[in-house]
């Protein structure tokens, strides 16, 4: 009696385990880490624009935006950003371009970035910012294809 009693709870137990492994939560739609609330890792993404590099931005200079904070080098930069945050946003929500483009999602590292077209694009590293330069026109298309259903992989 006592065996299947244990039988039975190690059966609802078990059963409830793998349904929660069949719901997946999707990715936030912009990349902050998994223990950060900073979009581009604290990076000002106005300065890829008018600086031309990489720029770390200022808690001084902040915004919540799509559920993540974004820092800015300057009051301009956040003035810019506040005007028209999809002019400087990085493009699918700062994840990895080449990954989006492959079906899945990974870190976008701010300090391996393209600005194409008037758009920002960021890399996992600089291996696969390699293999991004190889056909940005071609994974940027995969990407848009796949951006943002990919969220929900």
């Amino acid at each position: 009696m006592l065996a299947r009693k244990a039988a039975a709870i190690f059966a609802v137990f078990f059963g409830l385990v793998s349904l929660a492994g069949v719901s997946h939560a999707a990715q936030p739609e912009v990349y902050t880490g998994r223990f950060s609330k900073l979009a581009v890792d604290g990076y000002d993404p106005v300065a890829y624009f008018v600086s031309g590099a990489p720029v770390k931005g200022s808690s001084e200079f902040s915004l919540d935006y799509k559920g993540a904070t974004w820092r800015f080098a300057s009051a301009e930069n956040l003035e810019k950003f506040k005007a028209d945050p999809a002019a400087y946003a990085p493009q699918f929500g700062g994840y990895c371009a080449w990954a989006v483009a492959h079906g899945y999602t990974a870190r976008g590292n701010p300090n391996f970035w393209a600005v194409v077209d008037g758009k920002l694009y960021l890399n996992y590293d600089g291996g696969v910012q390699k293999q991004w330069q190889e056909d940005v026109p071609g994974f940027i298309a995969q990407a848009n294809a796949n951006w943002p259903d990919v969220l929900k992989k």
